[in-house]
């Protein structure tokens, strides 16, 4: 067994108009941009997913257009995210998941649930939607993701839920929103968002490097030391673990710069 698990790094989405002067080469056309961005990163957050549902050709597109160890990560549609009660979501879930998914094969990567910043968390509530998340769909293993951005789901039950299911927490890099940096499934899932526009990778290279040490000891089945978690004296199984790391949002122009940067420090 490996004593390492695999280290991601990506950005959201491909098609950002202003990388068009700061990442694409002169003369890259749209159709063009995935198939280039695919071979400089090895993973991408899909955002439109969360805006409208797509259908198994544009899925079995973007599959066909990236190389053979790349991985999509999908986010959740807004007509689910949105519900005011959660437990309901089911048919919702079931035609996200029966849209071609599966068309992406073994480049699926983790479904991404990003929760409204008003939602607060209700235990009931939010552990009948985490039951409802389905494991597999056309023969691949669902992996699920949630990214809550309430203070009231820094608590152990929040935590609890999540290790029952199996369901990862977003840990994410952002003075506005709370980080989880403890971990409750067997992989990590971290959104990194304060790119500076002053900074041409991004990061500073000290904060790329801090980062990039982090992502070996998640993939290596520890815990970043320098991470604050909810349940600091909480012994939990070891074991090499995946890592996707995505820089989203802040100056988005430097994300793909970020991006390479880190990559080029984990080797």
């Amino acid at each position: 067994m490996s004593k390492q698990g695999h280290v991601r790094v990506g950005i959201g989405g491909w098609n950002y108009e202003p990388w068009r002067e700061t990442f694409y080469p002169p003369g890259t056309p749209q159709s063009g941009e995935l198939e280039y961005a695919s071979r400089q990163v090895t993973a991408i957050e899909i955002n439109g997913t969360y805006y409208r549902l797509q259908k198994p050709a544009v899925y079995a597109k973007w599959r066909d257009a990236t190389p053979d160890a790349f991985v999509f990560s999908l986010k959740a549609p807004r007509f689910i995210v949105q519900r005011k009660e959660l437990a309901g979501a089911g048919p919702g879930i079931e035609r996200f998941v029966a849209s071609g998914i599966a068309e992406l094969g073994a480049k699926l990567g983790p479904l991404l649930w990003q929760f409204e910043p008003w939602r607060h968390f209700d235990a009931a509530d939010f552990g009948a939607f985490l039951e409802i998340l389905p494991r597999a769909a056309g023969g691949l293993t669902l992996r699920h993701v949630v990214e809550a951005r309430h203070k009231s789901f820094l608590s152990a039950e929040f935590l609890d839920l999540a290790r029952k299911h199996g369901v990862a927490i977003v840990f994410v890099d952002d003075a506005k929103y709370p980080a989880f940096a403890d971990v409750t499934a067997d992989f990590v899932y971290a959104r990194l968002r304060r790119c500076e526009a002053t900074i041409p990778t991004g990061y500073s290279a000290a904060d790329l490097e801090s980062w990039a040490a982090r992502a070996r000891t998640w993939a290596e089945g520890k815990l970043p030391a320098d991470l604050s978690r909810l349940e600091p004296n909480l012994q939990i199984p070891s074991g090499p673990r995946d890592v996707f790391m995505y820089f989203i949002n802040g100056a988005k122009e430097r994300a793909p710069a970020a991006a390479r940067a880190l990559m080029e420090r984990l080797g």
